[in-house]
């Protein structure tokens, strides 16, 4: 079969024609040279092109040149039910035990590291080279009116959480993924860690809340230095339950009460609760250090996304990340990469963390943001112009905007698929479709290193944020999960999704090799071509060396026009009914409707 016919019996051919995706009016040489087929003995070195090495060579490959792919444990796979519920109750006083309810948003499921390990294949197969999971070091597992399947309350920062597994699974399933040249990112925390510490003024000695309180008010600095300050104790239950040791001792926190998220509470108060380390304390920097040094020792991660980074003092990552990383690379991993969330769309505030607070990279929440509004919202192109027009911001010696990591939706905003029917829930289940692959086109062909959040490559839409977004990839017993509409597929989070052949998977292992496969996608600089206000249409070209490649997107929901400098460009990706004309010193291209074209410079 050939490669435009294997593509077409993948995504449909009706669907291939509608989106762009290696549309099949092109030959199947010219498919054939896209995707790096060898046509003859004497063709070119780009038509020659295979996947190349580095995808095997983990420890060497430039992050760059990976495809993340964001995931909850326990909302994936199930390995292991028999750690479903965590450690025993009597283990260390039952901090970590209980929480399991598969029937809730809010607990536990029953995913596992080892769930993650018997998905490599699949992981592969969407092209995926980076997984990047959420914390999975020990937490407390019940807190207030929730559970940690998360894994964001973490009270033992040596051991891996009993309902993930060990610290002996994390490691096979480090080396198996190894073994297939995917990476292994782990998300680390230095904010804050459990809510242990309690307030003598607000809370009652078993640690629930005295009468009339539902929180402890925040108390400003001002405050605490003329004495209006709190008691911390740790209840009994709950103490010495913290590992390291340093990490009992409440002189080491902030203690000012919960965060109102504004002003200096957002460095220094409790996030919802969370006992907020006082990161401007040596022993609180040292400590933290040498904890993510002895992880990156014991269990050679590939890297680290830090949690809550604007929620820490700037001066604790000047210090931090460029010791982990030189660890990381003084026992033998020279590509260790390190990336922030920093919860916020402004360049400015994004890059003062990747300038001055000496991170390598963060979270392109701006990307997101205009990703949203382009595609799902039906705001202008210009925006995207803008947005890449700040890139210098990021530049200096270890950091660029190429290093920032993209994506379309989290477990914290909500998914891609939920934006989309929050603009338009009546619009035909095709353009919803459409406007999902057409927005991870983006994603893939734009600068910047593509990250896939879990369950969108299955059509996922969640009903909003946080514990809305978690859906299980296993059989969901959840009915707010299961009364959702799926893009592209009759199924719902009742059944496994582990759909290969889900139109949107397909979509995503194409662009996955195309990446793959050509160095322009992953390396090329960004360079606008086309935007005005009110045309949906725009370009932007990726050029690498003396290769440029056009990108060409229609966003609208009509057929739409663009006019360029006359160039001799030819269609190597491109959907039915595209038309490409020379008018005097220009050339036209006419896209239709929410569809996209790739063409090459000759």
């Amino acid at each position: 079969m050939s490669v435009c016919n294997r593509t077409a019996a993948a995504l449909g051919a009706s669907l291939v024609l509608s989106i762009g995706l290696l549309g099949c009016q092109s030959q199947d040489a010219e498919l054939g040279k896209l995707l790096g087929e060898q046509s003859s003995p004497d063709a070119t070195e780009k038509q020659q092109a295979t996947v190349p090495a580095i995808y095997q060579d983990y420890l060497n490959r430039d992050v760059r040149d990976d495809i993340f792919y964001f995931v909850l444990p326990d909302r994936f796979n199930n390995g292991n039910p028999a750690n479903d519920n965590g450690a025993a109750p009597g283990y260390a006083k039952g901090i970590s035990y209980g929480g399991l309810d598969v029937t809730t948003e809010r607990g536990f499921h029953g995913g596992d590291i080892k769930g993650i390990e018997q998905k490599l294949d699949y992981l592969q197969q969407l092209g995926v080279t980076a997984i990047w999971m959420t914390p999975i070091l020990r937490n407390k597992a019940v807190q207030k009116d929730g559970v940690a399947h998360h894994g964001y309350w973490i009270v033992d920062f040596t051991e891996i959480d009993p309902h993930f597994g060990t610290n002996d699974e994390l490691k096979q399933l480090i080396a198996a993924a190894h073994t297939k040249g995917i990476k292994v990112f782990f998300d680390i925390i230095t904010n804050h860690t459990a809510d242990v510490i309690k307030f003598t003024e607000c809370h009652n000695a078993d640690g629930s809340f005295k009468a009339g309180n539902t929180h402890c008010e925040y108390k400003s600095l001002e405050q605490v230095a003329a004495g209006d300050k709190y008691t911390p104790f740790v209840p009994e239950r709950e103490q010495g339950l913290k590992v390291p040791e340093w990490l009992n001792d409440p002189q080491y926190y902030h203690n000012q009460g919960d965060s109102t998220f504004r002003g200096e509470s957002s460095l220094n108060g409790d996030f919802n609760g969370l006992d907020d380390l006082d990161t401007s304390h040596p022993q609180v920097l040292a400590g933290m250090t040498e904890i993510y040094k002895n992880l990156i020792t014991e269990f050679k991660p590939d890297g680290f996304r830090i949690d809550t980074v604007r929620h820490v003092d700037l001066e604790f990552w000047q210090s931090f990340s460029p010791a982990i990383v030189a660890h990381a690379k003084s026992i033998g991993i020279p590509q260790f990469h390190v990336f922030g969330e920093v919860y916020d769309s402004d360049p400015k505030a994004l890059s003062l963390y990747t300038t001055q607070g000496k991170l390598p990279s963060v979270l392109d929440f701006g990307f997101q943001r205009v990703a949203a509004d382009i595609f799902y919202r039906g705001k202008s192109p210009v925006h995207a112009k803008a947005l890449f027009a700040q890139d210098d911001l990021y530049q200096d010696h270890d950091s660029g905007a190429d290093l920032l990591m993209t994506f379309l939706g989290n477990h914290d905003m909500g998914r891609s698929g939920y934006f989309i029917n929050q603009h338009d829930a009546q619009q035909s289940d095709a353009d919803k479709l459409k406007r999902s692959i057409l927005s991870h086109a983006y994603m893939f062909l734009s600068r910047g290193i593509p990250v896939i959040y879990y369950g969108d490559e299955q059509g996922f839409t969640g009903d909003g944020n946080d514990i809305y977004a978690r859906e299980d990839m296993f059989a969901s017993q959840v009915a707010s999960y299961n009364d959702n509409a799926l893009l592209g597929t009759d199924k719902s989070t009742a059944d496994d999704n582990f759909d290969t052949e889900h139109p949107i998977f397909n979509a995503i292992a194409q662009l996955s090799e195309l990446r793959k496969r050509n160095t322009v996608m992953r390396r090329g600089e960004y360079q606008p071509r086309f935007y005005q206000q009110d045309n949906p249409v725009f370009a932007f070209a990726r050029v690498y060396g003396d290769t440029e490649w056009l990108m060409v997107f229609n966003s609208g929901r009509q057929a739409g026009k663009i006019s360029l400098d006359k160039a001799d460009y030819q269609l190597i990706s491109a959907p039915d009914g595209v038309d490409m004309n020379v008018e005097g010193q220009s050339i036209s291209v006419q896209l239709p409707r929410l569809s996209y074209a790739i063409l090459e410079k000759r």
